[in-house]
């Protein structure tokens, strides 16, 4: 995340490790059961396991790291997961030779490796009940250490889903050396998560934080400032809902809303 100017000499090998973890949400709502289950049906779709291994392997690209290994898995009846192990450099021609000992992509399956690191993509779909509204719930955690920083990928991670709330986690663990001996617990200036994401990001999104940088941990809780009803809602539109039906559900989308980011349920 910095620049080599400005980067640590180290000793030895950088054994700090970095992880961002990410939970995204996009909320709906379906007045039928038909409606309802054709939303997770296109869920499936536009997030299985194949669409999530594909943004991973963006992500590797994004932060510069070289991917190992490679699961996935489709589940029934809803949600997919990804995860890939990857490393820091490229690997040698001869470890990538014929005989290597590394696992290919199994078919059902994604997992990608990295050396020491990892990325991994789980989705969870559900539907209530009763009063209509579906949420997909989108996990990503990026595990890295060395020079590889997870917060590159911020932004690519927030546009690849539809995402009405955001809540990010990024601690740093552990401690590498500098030739002196002298300890080093960040390698990285760092005040906020916010100061990763770019500006037309910020400006789309209501973020707040909860950081406590003496124990390098970062908080940031995200979610859209504008409300566009249409966008909450699937096998109808606005238009065709009489204004009644369009308050009613406006407002228990935004109580939905309002207790996902809070974390609490509103009274």
């Amino acid at each position: 995340v910095q620049s080599d100017s400005s980067a640590l000499e180290l000793f030895g090998f950088n054994n700090l490790s970095k992880s961002l973890s990410f939970n995204i949400y996009d909320i709906c709502y379906g007045a039928s059961l038909a409606q309802q289950s054709a939303y997770l049906e296109y869920l499936d779709e536009h997030y299985d396991a194949q669409c999530l291994t594909r943004i991973l392997e963006e992500v590797c690209e994004i932060i510069g790291a070289t991917i190992l290994n490679i699961a996935t898995q489709d589940y029934e009846p809803h949600g997919a997961s990804a995860t890939l192990m990857i490393a820091e450099d490229p690997l040698d021609t001869a470890v990538q030779g014929e005989g290597a000992a590394l696992s290919l992509p199994r078919p059902g399956a994604v997992v990608a490796h990295l050396d020491k690191s990892h990325i991994t993509a789980h989705t969870y779909p559900e539907r209530h009940p009763h009063n209509g509204l579906s949420t997909f719930r989108a996990d990503i955690e990026v595990s890295t250490c060395g020079q590889v920083s997870p917060l590159r990928a911020l932004n690519h991670l927030i546009a690849s889903f539809r995402s009405h709330i955001v809540v990010v986690d990024y601690r740093v663990r552990g401690f590498t050396r500098d030739p002196s001996g002298v300890k080093h617990f960040m390698d990285h200036d760092m005040d906020s998560i916010q100061g990763f994401l770019r500006a037309d990001t910020l400006a789309r999104y209501r973020a707040v934080d909860v950081n406590t940088p003496q124990e390098n941990l970062f908080h940031t809780r995200m979610m859209l400032k504008g409300f566009e009803l249409d966008d909450h809602l699937f096998g109808t539109t606005a238009q065709a809902l009489t204004a009644e039906e369009r308050e009613a559900i406006e407002r228990r989308l935004r109580r939905e809303m309002g207790e996902i980011f809070s974390g609490r349920n509103l009274d």
